[in-house]
C-alpha cells in the first residue's frame, strides 16, 4: 500500500527538506499510528519541529486526502492506497 505523505510550513527540514514523500506499506490495513511511527524511523533525529516526546508536537495540521483528521478519528483513521496525508507546522517564525 501506498501513503502519500506532504509537509508544510517549514516541517520539511525534519526529512531533509523533501517536501513530499512515499511511504511503502506491506500491510492492507493502515492507520495514522502506522504513518506516524514510520515518519519517527525517518525524521532527522536533531530536528524537534515534528515530534514532542513521542507524539506530533501541537500546532501541526494534520489532513487526510485534504479533510481534517479530527473528522477522521485522528490516529486511528483508517488508510488507503494512494491517499495523501498533509502535515502543516501552524507554528513558524515571522
Amino acid at each position: 500500500m501506498k501513503i502519500i505523505v506532504d509537509f508544510g510550513g517549514g516541517l520539511d527540514v525534519c526529512f531533509e527538506n523533501k517536501k513530499e514523500l512515499i511511504l511503502e506499506f506491506e500491510e492492507q490495513q493502515i492507520k495514522m499510528t502506522d504513518v506516524i511511527n514510520r515518519l519517527k524511523t525517518l525524521c532527522n533525529p536533531k530536528k524537534l519541529d515534528f515530534f514532542y516526546t513521542q507524539q506530533l508536537r501541537p500546532g501541526i495540521l494534520v489532513l487526510i486526502n485534504d479533510a481534517d483528521w479530527e473528522l477522521e478519528d485522528k490516529e486511528e483513521a483508517q488508510l488507503q492506497h494512494n491517499d495523501r496525508v498533509s502535515f502543516i507546522s501552524t507554528l513558524h517564525g515571522g
